[in-house]
């Protein structure tokens, strides 16, 4: 009964190390420069409001923002009214006077409101793919935002020798090449009003920092309080070193 389960165990070993260069096949990622990296980095406004326009008209068709509050697109220099205004246009889940289900428009002390009900009506609208939530999306995967930009951008036509599969599409930067998400953006594909050219590489620069802004949205703040932890920290160290200097210079 051992034998036939270590042959069975060793096949899947060879299995895998035979599939571990194909999959670990992947083109590097190109580093991008971006206004929130270091520091000092801040978030580029403008480019997150862009951003949100293109989540808005493209992203949330599929993709949830669960742990998003509409109120933190004041962050990125939106006013009261309009965030009031995006969020009316949703309708969120609630309880009625008489205590059955009802729906209320949204506000900003909600959270984004998904596109589906539930998973399973997710999948059922994606051909069984289930959409990752963005909240955390620049954080949860290696690579952070110079990986979502990439994988934005990295749709092209299959090589002749690459046979793919059903409803799935050609991508550079996904592990495999081979990704059930249809090409999201296209040239043009939102309307800027601050005249900014809508091509496929500027929509994916601005949605990535915006995805970036809604995980982080303290960053900011996080990164002006610890520099002043450090310039404290620097000069008690200098203050520390003068009264030691002082107390101990009779001591030869």
């Amino acid at each position: 009964m051992r034998a036939p389960k270590i042959a069975a165990l060793l096949g899947v070993l060879v299995s895998l190390a035979v599939a571990a260069p194909a999959m670990a096949e992947q083109e590097p990622l190109a580093a991008q420069k971006w206004s929130f990296s270091g520091i000092f980095g801040t978030f580029d406004r403008a480019s997150a409001q862009r951003g949100f326009l293109v989540y808005q008209n493209v992203c949330s068709n599929c993709h949830s923002l669960k742990q998003g509050y509409y109120r933190n697109l004041e962050g990125i220099g939106l006013s009261e009214e309009q965030i009031k205004g995006f969020a009316a246009q949703k309708s969120t889940a609630t309880i009625g006077d008489d205590g059955q289900p009802a729906t209320r428009p949204a506000t900003p002390s909600d959270h984004f409101v998904s596109p589906f009900p539930n998973e399973n009506a997710a999948r059922a609208g994606n051909n069984g793919a289930l959409p990752p939530d963005l909240s955390v999306i620049t954080k949860a995967r290696e690579g952070g935002a110079d990986y979502i930009f990439a994988l934005m951008t990295g749709y092209a036509d299959p090589p002749p020798d690459v046979k793919m599969g059903d409803g799935m599409n050609y991508n550079k930067a996904y592990l495999g090449h081979q990704i059930a998400m249809p090409r999201p953006l296209q040239d043009d594909g939102v309307d800027y009003t601050d005249g900014t050219k809508a091509t496929t590489e500027q929509e994916a620069r601005d949605v990535v920092t915006f995805l970036e802004y809604m995980s982080n949205p303290e960053m900011e703040q996080r990164k002006r309080t610890g520099v002043k932890v450090v310039l404290f920290l620097v000069l008690l160290t200098g203050v520390t070193y003068a009264v030691k200097r002082q107390v101990w210079s009779d001591v030869h």
